[in-house]
Order: structure tokens, then sequence, then C-alpha cells
């Protein structure tokens, strides 16, 4: 029989501070803006330029979806268009639900139709994350080189090394599992059991991965997936008639995705908004009324292709995100029993 679920009082708390902060993020993002004038700037804008950055915006996720590939390449083969929807199911959960839950669906959508052990499934999305933060971490560095931030940003540069450090500290922890050579296969030793030989496993496909040189090819993959996310932001500057050039919108890329590592409100509402309006006018020179109207034409450029084609994704799994939700949670919780079981 299985268990009833409940979320911990703490998990509730925060959920809800979360996203009370987001809101208020949110308001005091758009205090200035003026929404009234949104219609004249929909009217002005030049619409060829949001095309482009709505086109390029979705190219950005087939990359994830290569890269993905790439990486799990030595343990299993995944045809690309299943890479694809698998990756927009995972990144719609994240801009539906709480605390980035979409990170666990790819893992387990991938585990349930092969025999992927979930553990390596959702090992390659952390291998993901850090070759995201090490380029991220490098971007930074080029920022900071060039652009001066006011002391307002300092606390952003502050968190952002301290990000590197636990990107540096990840990356060694798993060098060390990926790069150690296996003896006797996990899969065919039959005097392991339980966790321990799901634990066997894991270290052997990471081992696979670490050893093959797909595992490189997602190293790099995972840059022009950076930087080709520079053109939406451009574009979107285009087409809002702002004199502000691609290093511009470098510069506010890097800034946006350290933000997107914070815990915030689904769709990445409040803090995406303010953050882009403070940069665009402390940085940038942008009046605040546009700045803020701004902020809410990039969040959509960004964020509406996005859910839109996850939720095909969804409907194309044939499942509803919440139930996919709960069924990685319940088998994530089914391994820890077991595990504890056997202890």
């Amino acid at each position: 029989m299985g268990e009833k679920r409940t979320r911990r009082p703490s998990a509730r708390l925060i959920f809800v501070i979360v996203n009370v902060l987001s809101v208020a993020a949110l308001v005091w993002a758009l205090r200035d803006a003026r929404l009234g004038d949104f219609k004249d700037d929909l009217v002005s804008m030049d619409w060829k330029w949001v095309a482009l950055a709505l086109v390029v915006q979705l190219a950005v996720y087939l990359i994830y979806a290569m890269r993905w590939s790439s990486i799990l390449r030595p343990v299993v083969r995944m045809r690309f268009w299943q890479s694809v929807r698998y990756v927009f199911v995972g990144l719609f959960g994240n801009e539906v639900l709480p605390f980035k839950a979409g990170e666990v669906l790819r893992p387990y959508l991938l585990s349930r139709h092969t025999a992927l052990p979930f553990s390596v499934a959702i090992t390659s999305v952390l291998i993901e994350r850090i070759f995201d933060g090490i380029w991220l971490c490098l971007g930074l560095a080029v920022v900071l080189r060039f652009i001066h931030f006011p002391h307002q940003f300092r606390y952003l540069v502050d968190g952002a090394w301290v990000l590197g450090g636990l990107v540096v500290g990840g990356a060694l922890l798993l060098a060390v599992a990926m790069f150690r050579r296996n003896g006797k296969s996990a899969r065919t030793d039959k005097r392991r059991k339980g966790w321990r030989r799901q634990w066997s496993i894991l270290l052997e496909d990471l081992a696979l991965i670490g050893h093959s040189r797909y595992l490189y090819l997602g190293f790099f993959q995972s840059l022009p997936a950076l930087l080709l996310q520079v053109i939406p932001v451009w574009a979107a500057f285009k087409g809002y008639l702002f004199d502000l050039s691609v290093w511009d919108a470098f510069a506010l890329l890097i800034i946006m995705r350290l933000i997107f590592a914070l815990p915030q409100a689904p769709a990445n509402i409040g803090l995406f908004q303010l953050l882009t309006r403070e940069v665009l006018i402390k940085i940038f020179g942008i009046s605040p009324g546009d700045a803020g109207r701004f902020s809410v034409v990039l969040w959509g450029i960004v964020t509406l292709p996005l859910i839109a084609g996850g939720w095909i994704a969804v409907w194309l799994e044939e499942a509803d995100v919440l139930d996919l939700k709960r069924a990685a949670e319940d088998h994530a919780a089914q391994m820890k029993l077991q595990r504890d079981m056997l202890d």
C-alpha cells in the first residue's frame, strides 16, 4: 500500500513566501510602466524582430534536446523528437510547477519508457546544469570585464561567484564518479542486490558517459545554446526600438540566467520583470516606464513559446503534468523506501 503524501509545513511556507515576494517584485517592477501605453507600444513595435526572437528561442530548446541525447548516448539511444518531447515536458513543468519540479519530469519519462535507471537519467540533468553553470560563470567573467555594475548589483555578482563555487564542487564530485574504471558489470553481478546494485549501475553508467567523446560534445553544445539565447533578447531590443547592441543583450541574458537559478514563482513571474527593469534603467539608461513595459514583452518572448510547446508535448505524452509530477515523486519515494529497508 502506498503512503499518503503530505507536503511538509516548511515547504508550504517557503512556497507561500516565494510567491508573495514574486508578486511584490512584479508590482514594484511595473509601478512606473503606465500599462495603458502598452497599446501604443504594440502598434509601434517592429514585429518581424519579435517573430525572429520567437523562432530562435524555440531553436534553443532543440539544441537542449540534442545535448541531452549526446550526454546519454553511451547508455541509451533516444530518437531526436523523443528527446525534444521530454525536454519540453520538463521545461513546461519548470514554468507551471513550483521549485523547478520539471527537472524530474523528463528523467522520469525517459526511465519509464526505456531500461535506463531513474538515477542515471536524473544525473544526466545534473550534468547539464553543471555544463550550463560553467559557461554561465565564464560569461559573467566576460561581462564584468567590460561592464561596471552599480553597487545595487554587487549582491548578484557575489551570489554568482558562490554559484560558481558550487558548480566547480559538483563538477569535481561527478568527475570522480565518471572517470573511474569499473570492474565486473553490476548488471550481471548477481551478488549485488537492491539499492547497492542500483548504485553500482549508476556508477557504471556514469563511467560509460565519462569515458565517451559524446560527453565533450554535450559540453560544447552548451555554448551555442547559451549564445543563441542572446538573439531573442537583441531582437526584442530591435522590435521595441531600443538602441541597444548585441553586447548589451548578452549582458542582460547572463544576468537573467543567473536569476533563473533562484527560487521564484512559476513562470519566473516577478523577479524576471524586476531585474530586467533595473538592469535597463541603471546600466543602459532606459526610462523607467519603457523598461517596465519591455520587461513584460521580453518575458512573453522567453516564456510563452515554452509554455505553448510544453503544453503540446504533454498532450502528445497523453498525460497531465501534475500526474507526472506525482508519479515521479512516488517513484523516487519507492526507491528510497527500498534502500531504507535494505539498510
